[in-house]
């Protein structure tokens, strides 16, 4: 399965803990259906020592979320949106916006 999210795409969580949040996505899994967004879902992770770059403690860290908990958020409609297909002149397929038509691939 693809997924619909990208890096460096803005999305809003619409379940779970974090809802309402927004945010940036840092890194898309696939594989497991998840992403990860910048500065949510923190957990804590309890580290051992590995050498004098990583030391023990407690790390926060984001965990990744399910992508059906994520909705991509469209920059002039200013909400989280659904998204379509189109396709260009030029061959090329580019992700729209289902309210405003506007492109979200720049």
């Amino acid at each position: 399965m693809r997924a619909h999210l990208r890096k460096n795409d803005t999305v809003m969580v619409i379940a779970g803990r974090e809802r309402g949040k927004t945010g940036k996505v840092i890194r898309v899994l696939p594989e497991r259906h998840r992403a990860t967004v910048e500065r949510l879902n923190i957990v804590k992770r309890h580290t051992k020592a590995r050498g004098p770059q990583t030391p023990y403690g407690v790390v926060e860290k984001e965990a990744p979320i399910h992508l059906s908990n994520l909705m991509v958020m469209c920059d002039k409609c200013n909400a989280p949106v659904r998204m379509g297909k189109l396709r260009l002149e030029d061959g090329r397929s580019v992700r729209v916006c289902r309210r405003c038509k506007e492109q979200i691939d720049r």
